[in-house]
């Protein structure tokens, strides 16, 4: 569940160095603008499905990609995103940062839960796009775990489909990837409701 702002909130809102003040409990705090957006940890089905696909990304990357889960994205002043996945350059993950500027991530991957569903099917990927993050992945876990990956056009300002899969994800770019969905769907999804 997403909050809003905090209370009372500085003017202007706050800004990413405003979060480093908050504890570390599990949260995900997100900054929208200056506005704070806190998601409760995600759920067992949503943790598994960004470990595997986190390993299987890992074993697959070229020396010149780090993948990564969880970290900050620090897109301006007043706004910060996490991604599930993320996978960023070697360079920049060799410096040990903890937050990630845009020009340094070369994938973003959202899981879509209940709480999530307009962030990560609509602001997150038009957000991404328009800080110029190559290549964008929304996994869906309604009815059957589906992969739908995205790249920046070529005026790099959204994004264009790549391909949507539910048996095995399989591109060219950002390298050679061949993933059996199956491999990243969890033994105990939880039930669609309705």
């Amino acid at each position: 569940m997403s909050a809003g702002p905090i209370d009372p909130a500085p003017p202007g809102g706050l800004t990413v160095d405003d979060l480093d003040d908050f504890p570390e409990d599990g949260r995900r705090r997100e900054l929208l603008d200056g506005v704070l957006l806190v998601s409760p940890s995600p759920g067992t089905a949503h943790q598994v499905i960004a470990m595997r696909l986190g390993v299987f990304l890992e074993e697959t990357c070229p020396p010149e990609y780090h993948v990564t889960q969880g970290v900050d994205i620090v897109m301006s002043r007043r706004r910060l995103l996490v991604p599930d996945v993320l996978v960023t350059t070697d360079e920049a993950a060799t410096r040990r940062q903890r937050k990630y500027e845009p020009h340094e991530v070369v994938l973003a991957v959202e899981i879509v839960s209940p709480s999530s569903e307009a962030m990560d099917r609509i602001l997150k990927p038009a957000l991404y796009a328009q800080a110029g993050i190559p290549f964008y992945w929304r996994i869906e876990v309604a009815h059957r775990l589906t992969v739908h990956t995205y790249q920046l056009n070529p005026a790099g300002d959204v994004y264009r489909p790549q391909g949507e899969f539910a048996t095995t994800v399989k591109l060219a770019e950002p390298w050679p990837i061949d993933i059996p969905v199956s491999r990243l769907t969890p033994r105990h999804l939880p039930p669609v409701a309705g």
